[in-house]
């Protein structure tokens, strides 16, 4: 079919200024706090922290971004301007190629910093390196970096955009005469995606909190539709450039609590299956995707424990070529289910009080 794959992941994180969080047999609470916070504006004094790291206190002086208000601004509302910065320089420093970075829709700073595609096991490389560069260079600055998926109630969450295309030498092969410039095999890879997407899900959104970001109301995309404008579908054929080079799709449910490495390799193989079966992914959603009329489009699963299930149910199209092993998806399964499902399903929630 092609000889390369290329993949551009866009992963969302937050920057925060303290993380305390507790649970046990007798309590149990989180609190995160952030001097960009839209909860501070009340505050007397805002956490600063200088460059040694040491924590000290300073005049409360405003310009919080309000909640889903955080795309995106700049200085002196975004603080965080300088600390992505030297996140860049450091990535830069190992051969990482950086096309931008800029603070995200969410209050309390989350913030993107967009790799240039690579080839799938090179990017999940830079991936991994990317998340330690993320996370050490915000310890340096006395902060703390998190890439969990939904760690502020009623606000945005952390996704990570994955755009993808297939590539036979010189020629793009997704580039094409069909709807938003796709080739017929780039639909049918785009097809494979949405009928595998409840089972690509444990592997792309793999922790219980990916499910508090797929909720309607907060550009989460849940619906298993695609389209070149309409950002709540799961997939969306990007149209900033003409050129057939730039013809890619964008998968937009994975989160950044990912790993890579299975994440890539998981929808590589989804689109492949779609491509080998010819799968039509059916008509696009140039349309509201919240209208009523239209609520009989599938969605993403609403939980993990769901999308284990769908992925019991449907992994032939993994296994084949030997790409994944049935040990390791049923033992995915298991571990997931028993350390984490299970887990949160017994833990004691303040909706019983």
């Amino acid at each position: 079919m092609g000889e390369t794959s290329y993949f551009g992941p866009e992963p969302e994180f937050f920057i925060f200024d303290e993380v305390r969080y507790e649970q046990n047999q007798h309590t149990g609470f989180y609190l995160i706090d952030s001097a960009e916070g839209q909860w501070n504006t009340a505050r007397e004094t805002d956490p600063v922290n200088d460059r040694s790291g040491a924590l000290v206190h300073g005049k409360n002086l405003g310009y919080k971004p309000r909640y889903k208000e955080g795309y995106f601004p700049v200085q002196p509302t975004d603080t965080q301007q300088d600390i992505r910065a030297e996140m860049v320089r450091e990535m830069e420093k190992i051969g990482i190629r950086v096309e931008k970075h800029h603070h995200e829709v969410a209050t309390a700073g989350q913030a993107e910093i967009d790799m240039r595609f690579l080839p799938l096991v090179k990017m999940g490389d830079a991936l991994m390196w990317y998340k330690h560069i993320v996370k050490n260079v915000a310890r340096r600055y006395g902060k703390t970096a998190t890439f969990m998926p939904k760690p502020i109630f009623g606000d945005n969450g952390s996704g990570m955009h994955t755009h993808q295309s297939i590539w036979k030498g010189e020629k793009p092969l997704f580039a094409g005469d069909k709807y938003g410039g796709i080739s017929e095999l780039g639909m049918h890879y785009i097809g494979g995606i949405l009928k595998h997407a409840p089972a690509l899900a444990a592997f792309t959104c793999p922790t219980t909190n990916s499910y508090h970001r797929l909720v309607p109301g907060f550009e989460a995309p849940i619906n298993l539709a695609y389209s070149s404008r309409n950002r709540s579908a799961a997939v969306r054929i990007p149209m900033y450039s003409p050129s057939p080079k730039a013809k890619r799709i964008e998968v937009r449910f994975p989160d950044p609590a990912c790993n890579g490495y299975i994440a890539f390799s998981a929808m590589l193989m989804a689109g492949l299956d779609g491509i080998e079966r010819g799968l039509d992914p059916g008509a696009p959603a140039d349309y509201d995707l919240f209208e009523e009329t239209h609520a009989d489009i599938a969605q993403v699963p609403g939980s993990l424990a769901e999308t284990l299930d769908a992925l019991e149910a449907d992994h032939a199209f993994l296994t084949k070529g030997g790409v994944f092993s049935e040990e390791l998806v049923h033992t995915w399964i298991s571990w997931k289910r028993e350390n984490e499902v299970d887990v949160v399903r017994i833990g004691v929630s303040r909706k019983f009080w």
